[in-house]
């Protein structure tokens, strides 16, 4: 399902009563509604970021609902697609930050390949409803997901941006793993402590500090 080890993390998860539900209620969204991410890129996160790869979590609340945006990982649009407001603010950080140049597309697919886990609490959402998927049976998977990623050994660092992503630190275990908490990057709520906050500095000092390896937050132009 997800061609690496979360296959076999997740596989008791998938095999639940209600994830079959939460299939078959999709499987109606999609013939029914306009539905995004594409269902082929619905487990992006997952694919792209293995497991035991994964170093550091950034947790959204549910997809883009603007057509041709959501491409299954949080925060992340794909390349051509304007950049939204909430990226714009976390590139703004991460410049202030990091002295990482701002580039000239939102796509965060270099980030998942080298083990940032981008999940939203919700995988999909329908055209123009934001969060209108919110209670179909995504949050106890994506509960599941966090619980298993906070079982393990290695140090990683998880950052809960707003109240939402902030529900599901209940899982972490913070004497194992860093966890950066802050307001929202949206423009409703980045100025009220999202920006200025330094999360990208401080989970490369957190990783080193463990000997690992930190993040390579830079995002080449296309």
């Amino acid at each position: 399902m997800f061609g690496n080890d979360w296959d076999e993390v997740l596989q008791d998860e998938i095999e639940q009563p209600y994830f079959q539900e939460l299939r078959y209620a999709l499987a109606r969204e999609y013939k029914e509604h306009t539905v995004y991410p594409p269902k082929e890129l619905l487990f992006s996160a997952l694919k792209l970021t293995p497991y035991n790869s994964t170093r550091v979590v950034i947790l959204g609340q549910d997809p883009y609902h603007g057509p041709g945006q959501a491409h299954g990982l949080s925060f992340s649009v794909k390349p051509g697609v304007r950049i939204p407001p909430s990226l714009r603010n976390i590139y703004a950080e991460l410049k202030e930050d990091t002295g990482t140049p701002i580039p000239n597309h939102g796509s965060l697919v270099h980030w998942a390949e080298q083990g940032v886990m981008l999940l939203n609490a919700v995988l999909t959402v329908r055209d123009g409803q934001a969060n209108s998927h919110k209670g179909l049976g995504w949050e106890r998977f994506t509960d599941a997901v966090m619980k298993k990623l906070g079982q393990r050994t290695a140090p990683m660092v998880f950052m809960l941006w707003g109240s939402h992503a902030q529900q599901k630190g209940a899982f972490i275990d913070t004497t194992r793993h860093l966890v950066l908490q802050s307001p929202h990057p949206s423009p409703l709520s980045a100025h009220r402590g999202f920006l200025g906050s330094r999360p990208f500095s401080k989970a490369n000092q957190y990783l080193e500090s463990h000997g690992l390896e930190g993040m390579d937050w830079r995002i080449s132009n296309l």
